[in-house]
């Protein structure tokens, strides 16, 4: 089954999905926040012209999810926007973006990838956790919704 999910990179046709897929989960679980709209208003803008990343999750050549990699300092990346389509959720994308993550990061020979979530995504969570997200006591984000922080050590 893994043979039909494929990782891309960023172009701009594929902007209206990276939009589409983050508000999707965001109007479901929480509220697009002032920053939401500040992301996705123009993605390449705000992360691909900071050093940041954007890839995306191709199932059977169908784009089926996304994940954001946000340059925080030299060698820490913020791991955001990741979302999958409700309609392939259940199919292993999410472990397949979150591997391919590891493995820039590991390329990029980046120190430390964190990320920002809320506990009420449980799924999420637990992926996080499976590939070793710990969670950081003591924080602040300026998302309204994250209750949760975590990250790893790459190298």
């Amino acid at each position: 089954m893994d043979n039909l999910i494929e990782i891309v990179p960023f172009t701009n046709n594929l902007s209206p999905h990276f939009i589409a897929l983050n508000k999707a989960w965001l109007v479901k679980y929480f509220e697009v926040e002032p920053i939401d709209e500040l992301m996705l208003g123009n993605p390449k803008q705000y992360f691909i012209d900071k050093d940041g990343l954007i890839f995306f999750a191709l199932y059977n050549n169908e784009v089926a999810g996304t994940f954001a990699m946000v340059k925080i300092s030299g060698s820490v990346y913020e791991l955001s926007k990741m979302a999958v389509y409700e309609q392939f959720q259940g199919k292993k994308i999410g472990n397949k973006m979150l591997e391919f993550c590891l493995e820039q990061a590991s390329l990029m020979k980046l120190h430390k990838l964190i990320l920002y979530s809320n506990t009420v995504l449980g799924n999420a969570i637990h992926l996080y956790k499976k590939y070793g997200f710990i969670e950081v006591v003591g924080f602040e984000s300026e998302y309204k919704r994250a209750n949760i922080k975590m990250e790893i050590i790459i190298n």
